[in-house]
């Protein structure tokens, strides 16, 4: 069972197809407490409404699920508590809606970190890593990549524990037990 005693923040990170959404579900699972899912997708076309069902089939009906495509930080002052379990899906997805709807994306990112400075309960965030391969050829798509670095690494930063997902495998990052890297 996971401790959720101190209301542990989770950061849940890895590439597409990589597992993570799978491996935050099973980690919620496990909890024993109520358990909401917050997902900041919209359905654009026929193919993301389909992954979208298969996410929701594959949860379940024990999920509370509440669909906010920008107020993250809002809905997780409301939804945070220690009877529950949140699960935010996805950070990617989310920042790219207030990067097309022009909001003001460094005050949501601020807000969201202040609520992670004391959560109300336990949660767990998954995110993409998308720094990770080529750079991207216009100026759209590498200033969107440099962003969501700087939120991951916000968001490592904030977050109690830290997971990378590689090929369904999940890697602690923090806390590690392993000796401080130095000279």
């Amino acid at each position: 069972m996971t401790d959720t005693t101190g209301h542990r923040a989770t950061f849940v990170f890895g590439g597409a197809r990589s597992g993570k959404s799978e491996f935050a579900e099973q980690l919620a699972n496990t909890s024993g407490l109520q358990k909401f899912y917050i997902a900041t997708s919209a359905v654009f076309d026929p193919e993301m409404s389909e992954r979208i069902g298969q996410h929701r089939h594959r949860r379940g009906a024990s999920w509370t699920t509440i669909e906010e495509q920008i107020d993250l930080a809002g809905v997780l002052e409301k939804t945070l508590a220690p009877d529950r379990v949140v699960l935010v899906d996805c950070l990617t997805l989310w920042l790219s809606n207030l990067t097309y709807t022009e909001k003001r994306t460094e005050a949501e990112i601020k807000r969201l970190l202040s609520v992670l400075s004391a959560p109300a309960g336990p949660c767990i965030f998954v995110s993409n890593e998308v720094g990770m391969g080529i750079v991207p050829e216009n100026k759209l798509s590498r200033s969107f990549r440099d962003a969501q670095g700087r939120l991951n690494q916000d968001m490592a930063t904030v977050c109690d524990q830290v997971v990378f997902v590689a090929a369904g495998q999940p890697l602690l990052l923090k806390p590690n037990s392993q000796p401080d890297i130095g000279l």
